[in-house]
Parts: C-alpha cells; sequence; structure tokens
C-alpha cells in the first residue's frame, strides 16, 4: 500500500517510519523545509532510541522518502493520515484544531481518488466528523472515507510500542474504509495483536479517557506519597502491595514530581473542557489536574527545606530536566516549575541531562549546563534527581558526596535509599513517600 503522513513531528515521524518496516510505501510531508532536509541527510529532528536506524534502513530500501510537495505525497496513497500538532488553546484548554483542519482542506483540494484520511493526531470527540464536513465542502466530487486511529505512543519506548502495541483502535464508518485500514494494520493482525474497530466518537474517545485514567493513576500514587510522608509508610512498599492486585495493576503507580509531557497534560485539560461543553464536568479528571500542579510545587517546598529554608547563594545541582528518560521533550515537565524556582529564590543551578540541552536552553535560561554529574555537583549545596536516567541511577554515592559542599540529596524519583546515602556521608536525604533524614540540629 502507498501511505501519506502528514507532519512530521514525534507521531507522524514515528508512524510514518514504522508503517514503512511494515512493508508499505510511505511519503512523509512537512511544510517546515528544515525538518525535511535533516530527514534527507538521514537526521532525525527528535530523540527517540532506535528510530535513527530504523529510518535509515527504510529509506535505503526505498519504502520511506520525505518531501514538501502535498502532491507528490498524495498521489496513489490508499491512506493519508493527519499527525499534526494539536496544542491546548490559550485561554479555553481547548484543542486547538487549526493544523488538523488545514490538513483536511489540503487533501481535498490535492486528492483525485478513492482515499481513506486518518486522523492519527489527538482530537476532541466529533472532530473527524468536522474533517469529513471540511473535505467535502472543498472537494464535493472526491470519494473518501475518514477513519479515527489514535496513537498511545511512550516516548522512549515508542518503536516497541507502534510494533508490539496492547491494541490498535481504528474507528470507521463503512466497510471500504475497514478494509483499507485493515490492510494497513495486516502485519500486526497476523502476529494476533487486537485490533479494536469502533464507530469514530469511541475511538477519539478511547484516547482521552486512557490518558485521563493514566494521569490519575500517577496523581492518585502521589497523594499517597505525601500522606505516607506524614504517617510514616513507604510508598514503594505500598505501591508494589497495590500493584500486585490484578484489578489494579503496577504500572504508573510511581510516585515522582508530577507528570509532564506532550500527552497527559493536554489531553487531561482537553477532556476537562469536553465535559464543561457538554455539561457532564469530568470532576475526576479536573481534580487531577490541580492535584498535579500542588504536586510540583510541593517539591519545590521539599527542596527549600534541604536548603535551610532558602535558596538565596546556594549551588543547586539538577540530574535530569526531561520530563521522563530517553526523550528530548521538554513539555510540562517538572523541571520547568521546579528549576525557576530555584534560580528565581537565588540559587546558582547547573543542569544536567543526557538530551536536554537543546531544547531546555531556551526554557530554562539562567541555569549552567554541564555534560558530567560529577561535574554538577561539584562544591554543591544540594543534588536534585529530577529525572531517573539510566545515567543517574548508579552514581557512586561516596564520590558525590565528597564533591559536595554540603553534601544534601533530593531523590525526587526514589532511586537511592537513605540507609546508602547516610553510608556514603550525606547529612541529608528526602525522596517521595519515605522516610529520609533531615539536616542535622544547629
Amino acid at each position: 500500500m502507498k501511505i501519506a503522513m502528514i507532519g512530521t513531528g514525534y507521531v507522524g515521524l514515528v508512524s510514518g517510519v514504522c508503517f514503512s518496516d511494515f512493508g508499505h510505501t510511505v511519503v512523509c510531508v512537512d511544510k517546515d523545509p528544515r525538518k525535511i532536509e535533516m530527514l534527507e541527510r538521514g537526521e532525525v529532528p527528535i530523540y527517540e532510541p532506535g528510530l535513527d536506524t530504523l529510518m535509515a534502513k527504510n529509506v535505503e530500501a526505498g519504502r520511506l522518502s520525505f518531501t514538501l510537495d502535498l502532491t507528490r505525497a498524495i498521489e496513489g496513497a490508499d491512506a493519508v493520515f493527519i499527525a499534526v500538532g494539536t496544542p491546548t488553546r490559550r485561554g479555553d484548554g481547548h484543542a486547538d484544531l487549526t493544523y488538523v483542519m488545514a490538513a483536511a482542506e489540503e487533501i481535498a483540494q490535492t486528492a483525485k481518488d478513492y482515499v481513506v484520511v486518518v486522523t492519527k493526531s489527538t482530537v476532541p470527540v466529533g472532530t473527524n466528523r468536522q474533517v469529513k464536513q471540511v473535505i467535502k465542502k472543498t472537494n464535493p466530487d472526491l470519494e473518501f472515507d475518514v477513519a479515527s486511529n489514535p496513537e498511545f505512543l511512550r516516548e522512549g519506548a515508542a518503536i516497541d510500542d507502534f510494533m508490539k502495541p496492547d491494541r490498535v483502535v481504528v474507528g470507521v464508518q463503512s466497510e471500504r474504509a475497514a478494509e483499507v485500514m485493515a490492510e494497513v494494520y495486516r502485519p500486526l493482525y497476523l502476529r494476533d495483536f487486537p485490533i479494536v474497530t469502533t464507530d469514530l466518537e469511541s475511538a477519539e474517545m478511547i484516547k482521552y479517557a486512557a490518558n485521563a485514567f493514566l494521569a490519575t493513576k500517577i496523581t492518585f500514587i502521589n497523594e499517597i506519597a505525601a500522606l505516607c510522608e506524614k504517617v510514616g509508610a513507604d510508598v514503594k512498599q505500598v505501591s508494589k502491595g497495590m500493584g500486585m492486585d490484578g484489578r489494579i495493576g503496577n504500572k504508573f503507580l510511581h510516585a515522582g514530581p508530577g507528570y509532564g509531557g506532550s500527552c497527559f497534560p493536554k489531553d487531561t485539560k482537553a477532556l476537562a473542557r469536553i465535559g464543561q461543553d457538554y455539561a457532564t464536568p469530568m470532576q475526576i479528571t479536573e481534580a487531577v489536574i490541580t492535584v498535579n500542579e500542588e504536586v510540583k510545587r510541593r517539591m519545590t517546598l521539599k527542596l527549600e527545606d534541604l536548603c535551610g529554608g532558602s535558596f538565596n547563594g546556594k549551588t543547586i545541582a539538577v540530574l535530569g530536566v526531561t520530563f521522563k528518560p530517553n526523550t528530548d521533550d521538554m513539555r510540562d515537565a517538572p523541571s520547568l516549575t521546579i528549576v525557576p524556582a530555584l534560580v528565581g529564590g537565588g540559587a546558582k543551578v547547573r543542569v544536567c541531562d543526557p538530551q536536554g540541552h537543546h531544547e531546555g536552553e531556551a526554557l530554562l535560561p539562567g541555569v549552567q549546563w554541564v555534560e558530567d554529574p560529577y561535574k554538577a555537583v561539584q562544591n554543591a549545596d544540594l543534588l536534585v534527581i529530577l529525572t531517573e536516567w539510566n545515567e543517574f541511577r548508579a552514581l557512586d554515592l561516596n564520590k558525590v558526596a565528597r564533591k559536595m559542599e554540603t553534601p544534601r540529596m533530593a531523590d525526587l524519583r526514589n532511586i537511592y535509599n537513605s540507609k546508602d546515602a547516610k553510608r556514603a556521608g550525606f547529612e541529608a536525604y528526602d525522596s517521595i513517600g519515605r522516610t529520609g533524614f533531615g539536616l542535622p540540629e544547629s
């Protein structure tokens, strides 16, 4: 089959590369000349483990190409995927559908033969019907169908998620569209991965409901962690005991400084807004949004306590600023709340992150970037572990403590423990939902 992928952002590029690896001919199109030039040189504009190798393999095989020319991309295509951004609209929390509708209009102006127009972007319920109306209005004679095919890719594990999905969700209105989509995903069907075929609205809702539920699990365990600190319980043991219940499961029950990234913040806000629009308030989701912001602010208070009540004049080393490991994505990362609070409080902040420098330099002004965590902690008053990159999971704590001016640690990902920190010579250690030890009595 021939597939056109409109948009070479995270979802579009990963999907396009993986579809080409299925054996389809894929043309990825974008309006940004710099992106297309990079891709044609074999450079990947995002960081995703393994994507560069898979992309090169399929370009060399002649199945994958990149272009600025929408006409070339769509010509002869069996399916055209819309994978453009749907950022949160300022002021009202709605998903901004400007790019989606512009893509639909351009498809209508360009397509000549029957095609299935597939929305891969995360969009509010009812959007695919709007896409259909836009195409009909622009080109009444075009024969086409629309389909909803939301993505469920985890940054840092996107290729594995695409190739070995928990499920593929496809919303359609006709048998013909269902047959095209079945052929698109035929390699997965042959390996018995579940293909869930629904109506358009159900497919759109599945995406929002799934992400809101996962965000709720994260926020729930973060609230439990706060209570654990008060009552003397260990949130890691609580999470383990909860997760063994098959009705709950152990995923997304890791306490931390709050969720971030490209999906959960945007999608929870959009779902809350959809509920308001239909006079059916999503009260749990609204509470999750509020509590998640409070979690980030609570982390700042932890750090302030470890600094003796003030950041002023302190040197603080921050390890990890991306919203999660194995990505360069800084969108809504907890670091964007926490690090500015440190700088604003008068601290000298050194930041170390394997992939965060490129995006983070503009987003985190006033910090010093270093490549080595041991350089970051040199003469520091506080070490903050904010993202659990593998590089930070096995630090020589004795060496770290010796290099610091005042060896104190805020382990906001619970990758170490108070016993090891004390043995290494730290004078204070705090984490999330577990017993630590505070500053010595003055």
